[in-house]
């Protein structure tokens, strides 16, 4: 069906991600995957937890810290200790990770220029607020 809403929600989804993923390989970040970025994406300002990454990605504490362990081989990441808590570690964007950031949003804000060009100003701000509204519903860590 052309019209099943899961598809028309994943498509443009998809075409996102290959570009992002696309931008990313052509300067020199191409060992990351998809798995890894969603628990990348959710790393906080001041750094998480692996409970909290866990958690925000929606996937088991060891899945977590497999993805983890690779991001932090890959030097996208790193643990550090806490300072509210000295048992406990936080995982915080390293540099290679701060270097890949401007990379994916340049990309990301293409695709939005390219959209937008396509189905005008009022029709892209009034799906990003549609989108947004939905969030609201689906997103559990709001």
């Amino acid at each position: 069906m052309p019209d099943d809403l899961s598809l028309l929600l994943y498509l443009p989804h998809r075409e996102m991600e290959d570009r992002m993923f696309a931008a990313l390989a052509g300067a020199g970040f191409d060992d990351v995957t998809p798995a890894q970025v969603r628990v990348f994406q959710r790393i906080g300002r001041n750094g998480s937890r692996l409970t909290e990454l866990a958690e925000a990605a929606q996937i088991t504490k060891q899945t977590a810290g497999f993805l983890v362990d690779q991001l932090e081989r890959g030097g996208y990441v790193e643990r550090t200790s806490d300072p509210t808590d000295a048992r406990a570690r936080l995982i915080r964007v390293a540099e290679r990770g701060q270097k890949a950031i401007p990379v994916g949003l340049a990309a990301v804000a293409e695709v939005e220029r390219e959209w937008t060009a396509h189905l005008g100003q009022r029709r892209m701000a009034a799906l990003r607020d549609a989108l947004v509204r939905l969030r609201e519903i689906t997103d559990p860590r709001l």
